[in-house]
């Protein structure tokens, strides 16, 4: 079932150990800051969320990791406590809530596919955004918020902005996450989304 726009005041914040156990592969973590560029992607989308990633656990270590796409940066790993504790430009607390949500898809796909979505997750790590890519990004942002179709040449191709990094990963699995084709997709069509769930919302300090 889709996601609330108001589960982050009805779901109650659970610390980071508790919710670290909760956590299983390709889990995505949705998230409503207010920094500058999340306000402007909250803006352009009328939805609360800014941030969308993927988490997937290293066995061997014990480390849970969040694959992601973000600004300046373009798409790189974390690890979950790092993620929840500071922005990708190092704001600390974290300047908003993050929930931990779960595609009820995902769940019992054959491990051929999460491997096909794991791979290309690892495999887009270190691509980088150039400047031409940055304005890119932020035209599809303002054609989300105008209500207007995306034009092809305007499409991402490396340099995507996080919802379309999540959504090319979950599409490498055969997972198609919806979306009404204007602008971009974005953080809120992965809650609209009708087989993800809350899992928990995640403390961030």
């Amino acid at each position: 079932m889709a996601i609330a726009d108001n589960v982050l005041s009805e779901l109650k914040a659970q610390p980071y150990s508790k919710v670290r156990r909760l956590i299983e592969d390709g889990d995505i973590l949705l998230c409503s800051a207010t920094d500058p560029m999340s306000r402007l992607i909250r803006w352009s989308t009328k939805t609360p969320w800014s941030h969308v990633a993927i988490a997937y656990r290293i066995q061997s270590l014990d480390r849970v990791m969040v694959f992601e796409a973000v600004e300046r940066i373009g798409v790189r790993t974390v690890p979950l406590s790092s993620f929840i504790s500071r922005t990708s430009e190092g704001t600390h607390p974290y300047p908003g809530k993050i929930l931990l949500a779960r595609d009820q898809r995902f769940v019992g796909l054959p491990d051929a596919r999460k491997k096909a979505m794991y791979d290309f997750a690892f495999g887009c790590l270190g691509n980088r955004f150039a400047p031409g890519e940055i304005v890119k990004i932020g035209l599809r942002l303002l054609l989300g918020r105008t209500g207007r179709r995306m034009p092809r040449f305007l499409g991402a191709k490396d340099e995507f902005i996080c919802s379309e990094y999540v959504a090319k990963c979950f599409a490498k699995a055969g997972l198609k996450i919806p979306w009404d084709g204007l602008g971009f997709v974005a953080p809120g069509d992965f809650a609209l989304a009708p087989d993800v769930n809350a899992v928990a919302q995640i403390r961030t300090r």
